[in-house]
């Protein structure tokens, strides 16, 4: 990955990673050998040069170094350990200990989750803070505590997505009739791009940049964090700014592993990816600033959208009544309390 995106302090991404694994190497190699009461495991699905993966592998150093080495965290990222999908039933069963997911992906097991990706609901972050900080993440993570896994941390920022083509632009829904775009594995991706005309398909992130190159899909949605991260500008050729939909990131631990720690093992987890994900919101949004000259230089042209058509077509097939059944009349209420009535 070239050297571009900038992480803190005007780092690169990669070399902060690259600081951020010494300090906590480090931070391991003075702890007597078998010190560890708790060795656990934290993985991820994200690519290496995702801000969350910078922000985990640092607070996974400071918990292993203020806990006098008590609690040995163990980091996986980059799907090391197995799909999204394979991490989702690895959290629940205790095969990892903590998961950082897409809000998106969690859906699948904890279908309220979706409530925050619904199309063209929030218009800018001062909404998202307030319903993911506020009523709507509690409600979240109320549902998530019966799968057997917790939310251990604020959400952090999995950003806006952006439709990304290579055969045509985006523009309007029209431009979407019959077009095979790549959805991540949930349900109420799908339901936005049928209704909008699309002919959507589920495919794990780790299989995506191969289904464009080979164009099983002609096109796909994601942040520009991620577009630059997984190098799609080599297989794209435009970027649609839509924001249809944006997409949290929740850190999950599980259940047993968590409540198996002592109160102030617990507290220090807590307290340092709370730290982490308020650390990545801001980090991303310094990229957002800067990646869109980035992924121009990369050979991606912009081009603008124009919403309003993509919100008519969404009321006109009955999407947002489709969805405020299936989330329930008081959950549905508690989203707009944040964002406004939708119809």
């Amino acid at each position: 990955m070239d050297q571009i995106a900038k992480g803190p302090k005007g780092l690169s991404r990669r070399t902060f990673i690259a600081s951020a694994a010494v300090v906590t190497s480090a931070a391991i190699l003075t702890r007597p050998a078998g010190a560890a009461e708790f060795t656990y495991k934290l993985a991820t699905g994200q690519s290496l040069t995702q801000p969350i993966n910078t922000r985990l592998e640092q607070a996974v150093g400071r918990i292993n170094q203020a806990s006098g080495g008590r609690l040995e965290i163990k980091f996986f990222p980059a799907s090391q350990l197995g799909s999204d999908t394979d991490l989702l039933t690895q959290i629940r069963s205790g095969g990892v200990d903590f998961l950082n997911i897409a809000g998106s992906v969690l859906s699948t097991v904890a279908s309220v989750a979706g409530i925050a990706n619904v199309g063209f609901a929030f218009s800018d972050y001062t909404q998202v803070w307030k319903a993911l900080d506020g009523d709507l993440g509690k409600l979240i993570a109320a549902q998530v505590e019966k799968t057997g896994a917790l939310v251990v941390a604020k959400p952090a920022d999995n950003t806006f997505r952006q439709i990304t083509s290579f055969t045509k632009p985006i523009k309007t829904a029209d431009d979407l009739n019959g077009y095979k775009i790549r959805v991540p594995v949930s349900p109420i991706f799908t339901s936005l791009f049928k209704s909008l005309g699309a002919s959507p398909t589920s495919i794990n992130f780790t299989e995506l940049y191969t289904a464009l190159q080979t164009h099983i899909v002609d096109g796909q949605e994601n942040g520009l964090v991620t577009i630059e991260a997984g190098k799609l500008y080599e297989v794209q050729k435009y970027v649609s700014e839509t924001n249809h939909i944006w997409d949290p990131f929740f850190i999950l631990g599980n259940r047993r592993s968590m409540t198996g720690l002592p109160t102030d093992l617990q507290e220090l987890v807590r307290k340092e990816f709370d730290r982490a994900a308020l650390e990545q919101r801001e980090d991303t949004a310094k990229l957002n600033v800067t990646l869109k000259d980035q992924l121009i230089a990369k050979g991606l042209t912009f081009v603008a959208s124009d919403k309003d058509s993509f919100r008519k077509a969404l009321s006109k097939s009955g999407f947002y009544t489709e969805w405020r059944g299936k989330f329930g009349e008081e959950n549905w209420k508690i989203l707009e309390s944040a964002v406004g009535t939708m119809a």
